[in-house]
């Protein structure tokens, strides 16, 4: 059946199309009487308002772009929850797409969701970008855009982050703290930002407790693929290379995991040969035996805020006023779980 229209109704009633459209809306000028035949008709013929039209007349498509690297994944699947639990409270729909860490994929996607008319878009950059002209044009076409998470300093924007220096200080102190010595880290690719920063917080934590930074100690993961295989890779070339090493600070929770299953199949004990931390708190993290030491990055809170943020930035937009930027930084937490010793008193 095709969708009943105001038109229609306006017939059965005998009354106009802008009397029913009025009197759906509420309008004052319009009796109780009359709004009540026509919502009772509306509901009886199931009556759909025409989101396009209205959203031609609102200059509003009330829907939002969110481009993230990759869905599976526990952090990121908890930051689309935060997103979404936002969005539909305030009616809006969320067009999710996967980079694939790609940052040819990423432009065609920015492309879209701009020819999809979008009223803001929230990204996670990809590993792979480097070239932000085309988060830039966004910008420069008064289209609101927050970045969460992987982001670009230089592109003039809202973002939502933690501090992941001092978040990965905070993980390497613990490890020097419960006893270890030579401190390995399985970083991420090269260049996305919270790689550079969770690697700088490490090496300033082996500085200030004067131990010294090896560059060999520190495995970069040169294809961007931060995965359970990953981790099992650099845990069999970290005991070819350094078997005095005692502890390692792992960029990601999957690989970390993925190292800790390669030391229980290697027969090296966690944490009384190697002491693990990882970082982001997945959920099976607290499953795996042992049981991980991690960061917990809050991945719901940061969906959570950074559709609040894009929210502000779309309504100022609407009412022509000027965006204000912010940067909001998250609070991170150690959660200590077996894969690390306990403290030295």
């Amino acid at each position: 059946m095709k969708p009943v229209t105001l038109k229609q109704i306006a017939e059965q009633l005998n009354i106009s199309v802008t009397t029913v459209s009025k009197a759906l809306k509420d309008y004052s000028d319009i009796s109780p009487k009359t709004k009540a035949l026509v919502k009772e008709l509306a509901k009886t013929l199931n009556y759909k308002p025409n989101t396009f039209a209205v959203n031609l007349r609102t200059k509003e498509s009330k829907t939002i772009g969110l481009i993230i690297p990759v869905i599976v994944h526990h952090f990121f699947s908890n930051v689309i929850r935060g997103i979404i639990s936002q969005a539909e409270k305030k009616g809006y729909l969320v067009i999710i797409l996967q980079s694939n860490e790609s940052y040819e994929l990423e432009k065609k996607q920015i492309d879209l969701l701009m020819s999809q008319r979008v009223d803001g878009i929230l990204i996670s950059l990809a590993n792979g970008t480097a070239n932000f002209s085309h988060l830039n044009e966004v910008i420069a076409q008064d289209k609101p855009l927050v970045m969460f998470d992987k982001i670009a300093k230089i592109v003039k924007c809202s973002k939502i982050i933690i501090d992941d220096r001092k978040a990965a200080y905070m993980a390497t102190q613990h490890l020097i703290d419960t006893g270890c010595k030579r401190i390995a880290h399985f970083r991420g690719a090269l260049l996305p930002q919270n790689s550079i920063d969770r690697f700088l917080g490490y090496k300033k934590a082996l500085l200030d407790n004067n131990m010294s930074y090896d560059p060999s100690l520190v495995y970069i993961c040169e294809c961007g693929d931060m995965s359970f295989e990953e981790g099992k890779k650099n845990a069999q070339q970290l005991l070819k290379d350094h078997k005095d090493v005692d502890g390692i600070f792992i960029n990601t929770d999957l690989v970390a995991i993925g190292a800790l299953t390669e030391f229980n199949k290697q027969g090296v004990k966690v944490p009384e040969d190697i002491s693990i931390v990882g970082f982001s708190n997945w959920f099976m993290s607290s499953v795996i035996s042992p049981t991980l030491t991690t960061i917990d990055q809050p991945g719901f809170e940061m969906g959570k805020a950074a559709f609040k943020q894009l929210y502000k930035e779309m309504k100022a937009v609407k009412k022509n006023k000027p965006i204000v930027y912010k940067e909001i930084v998250l609070e991170t937490a150690l959660v200590k779980r077996e894969s690390t010793k306990e403290l030295i008193k």
